[in-house]
């Protein structure tokens, strides 16, 4: 049985993440060119070394300290999923909150804990007052599937510092 809490700054740890599979064999991507999106080959192992899940953690506990929001997903006590967003809103409107991660366990994808995860971050988002979620995703052809199955499109406003930290990112948005 799959069970979903929000997560607590003090139990963020290395440790939490021990049975977290971040692994994805990518073969194709989504890239722009001339203003139109194609796929290309574009073959690699998308994984997470030990200083990523240092970032990750510290990253994670940033959001929850800060006032954001961190859901996670847990099978059998082992965490398997998790989502967070950002509490500072953005763009022309102020309209965006970030979706800054969305992450399921290789061995759990395919399950629907993403779609769980992701109606909790836009429900938190829009009882914030955002309009929108942005989402600056993986440009992998799966990653790419599940944002258009949320009702995901290309962001009318790209924010400048997720194209310079990840130009190969498509910049999406989500209605609430």
């Amino acid at each position: 049985m799959i069970r979903y809490r929000s997560l607590q700054a003090n139990e963020l740890c290395r440790e939490l993440f021990r049975d977290f599979i971040r692994h994805q064999n990518v073969t194709k991507c989504w890239r722009k060119e001339n203003d139109k999106w194609i796929v290309k080959e574009a073959p690699f192992v998308d994984d997470w070394s030990e200083a990523d899940y240092k970032t990750l953690v510290s990253c994670l506990k940033n959001t929850i300290t800060t006032g954001g929001f961190v859901y996670a997903a847990f099978y059998n006590g082992s965490l398997k999923g998790f989502v967070s967003v950002e509490p500072v809103f953005f763009g022309s409107k102020h309209k965006y909150l970030d979706l800054s991660s969305i992450h399921i366990s290789e061995d759990m994808r395919n399950k629907g804990i993403g779609a769980v995860l992701f109606q909790k971050a836009k429900g938190w988002a829009r009882q914030k007052g955002a309009d929108k979620l942005y989402i600056s995703a993986h440009s992998s052809v799966e990653s790419q599937a599940f944002y258009k199955k949320m009702g995901c499109v290309e962001a009318e406003e790209y924010n400048k510092r997720h194209v310079e930290e990840e130009p190969y990112d498509c910049q999406l948005e989500c209605n609430l």
